[in-house]
């Protein structure tokens, strides 16, 4: 008993202490504590706003406002059986249909025309449109835009679900979107997410100026050709590629811009072209190790390297080793922020440049020029003028440079980027001359064409 008394008595004056020793510290030691606490505070910057989290995002509205007016786009080719099939015969050749492959489409106005990819249309016979309704159309082809991948198609119909385009200039990181299409041909398919980033270029590879929005989202294979919206239904982009290594979403999609498809569908509309306003300049992204090498002052923009003559950005007095920063409100950060922007122009419309030069900032007002190509059909080819580092690059004093492929095959690709300084025998300066040989020779002719390769020589070819 007297063990547990003592036991009990040791717990009361431990408790006593316990109490004793809080309070002292608690009165007598706190400057100690919260001096140290504050000290630790200002190491970094703390906020004491209370976080604001609104309200959840509502996507009804836009997803029943635009499921309508996404429709699904088959592309059908169509052959005649071969002389050596055993039902050519009986069936005295009649033509066969076959599927190409499907995708969506984005109705823009009441009365029938469709935006969508030039991919999912291309090498068409016919064009097959399915509404939402279920209604199907055939639809026409107005034109396209290889390189944008955009493509213009009409329907004969009235009174039609149509998105209005949005400005996607203003969209923001972070902001919410919706994805609508038909994915594995699972027709009206709405997904959301949000803006993962803006003028993203993920082939810089590929001569093709590229300048996507790039979504979360879920994009898939038939989501081609389909719309991008933002939380008021209006098209900010339109659905073209995904990221992947097995064909299938696996976490981003890529958009093109709905300002550069509105001003592709346009013009095709207008002109029956596309209108391809330009700079003039080349340049490359500024990186810090450019910024040390030529003491540039900033680790962004685009380093202006070679500038054509006679082009809006040589009369406005743009120089080699300018940094371009800034176009009209659009800050350029790299090269796609800049080809995204200019993608939306046309020739002979001016924008406000700003420059870095020397370390101080000017602006420029300059009149885009027009973007001139000439498509050689026989060999495959499109030919542009070439710069004063192009000829450079070759150690050639004349020549085209070739733009693009016509055909997909990989020889052709590769001759990308290299010059012509001839053909049938004659030296060519500029694409006049190669659109005044080309539509003055006979077509069933063979023709020749010389290339000059990175080491300067020339070789000759001949397609017959």
């Amino acid at each position: 008993m007297k063990k547990f008394a003592t036991f009990v008595g040791a717990s009361i004056l431990g408790g006593v202490l316990t109490l004793g020793s809080y309070q002292y510290f608690n009165n007598e030691d706190t400057s100690f504590l919260n001096n140290h606490t504050k000290q630790e505070s200002q190491l970094f910057p703390i906020s004491n706003n209370t976080p604001n989290y609104g309200t959840n995002a509502d996507f009804t509205e836009a997803a029943e406002k635009t499921v309508h007016a996404v429709v699904h786009v088959k592309n059908v080719a169509i052959f005649k059986q071969p002389r050596n099939s055993w039902e050519y015969y009986a069936r005295k050749g009649e033509s066969e249909k076959a599927l190409r492959g499907t995708g969506s489409g984005v109705i823009i106005t009441p009365d029938g025309y469709i935006v969508t990819n030039n991919h999912v249309i291309e090498g068409a016979s016919e064009l097959e449109v399915t509404l939402n309704n279920n209604k199907t159309y055939k639809a026409k082809l107005i034109g396209k835009d290889v390189k944008a991948d955009i493509a213009l198609i009409k329907i004969d119909a009235q009174e039609l679900d149509y998105i209005p385009f949005g400005d996607s200039n203003n969209i923001k990181l972070g902001e919410w979107v919706l994805a609508v299409g038909n994915p594995f041909n699972l027709t009206s398919t709405v997904t959301a997410g949000i803006v993962s980033a803006k003028a993203r270029d993920f082939n810089s590879n590929d001569g093709t100026p590229q300048s996507y929005i790039q979504t979360d989202a879920a994009i898939n294979p038939g989501n081609s050709g389909g719309a991008l919206v933002n939380i008021n239904g209006e098209l900010i982009g339109i659905n073209t590629a995904i990221t992947s290594q097995t064909g299938s979403y696996i976490g981003y999609g890529f958009a093109v811009p709905s300002n550069n498809a509105r001003k592709v569908v346009e013009d095709l509309i207008e002109y029956g072209n596309v209108q391809q306003g330009i700079l003039g300049i080349r340049g490359s992204d500024v990186n810090e190790n450019l910024s040390n090498q030529f003491n540039l002052g900033t680790s962004q923009g685009v380093l202006v390297r070679d500038i054509d003559q006679g082009s809006g950005a040589f009369t406005s007095g743009i120089k080699e080793g300018d940094v371009i920063r800034q176009i009209d409100n659009i800050e350029v950060r790299k090269m796609s922020d800049l080809t995204g922007y200019i993608g939306s122009k046309r020739p002979n419309d001016i924008v406000n440049v700003k420059i870095l030069r020397d370390g101080e900032e000017q602006l420029l007002k300059v009149k885009l020029t027009k973007y001139e190509t000439f498509a050689i059909e026989s060999i495959g080819l499109e030919v542009t003028n070439a710069s004063k580092a192009d000829l450079e690059n070759y150690s050639s004093s004349n020549g085209v440079k070739i733009s693009r492929a016509l055909k997909g095959d990989a020889q052709s690709q590769a001759l990308i980027g290299i010059l012509i300084t001839k053909i049938d025998n004659s030296k060519v300066n500029n694409i006049s001359d190669v659109r005044k040989i080309i539509t003055s020779r006979d077509p069933s002719e063979p023709i020749s064409v010389t290339f000059v390769n990175s080491e300067g020589r020339e070789q000759t070819y001949i397609w017959r």
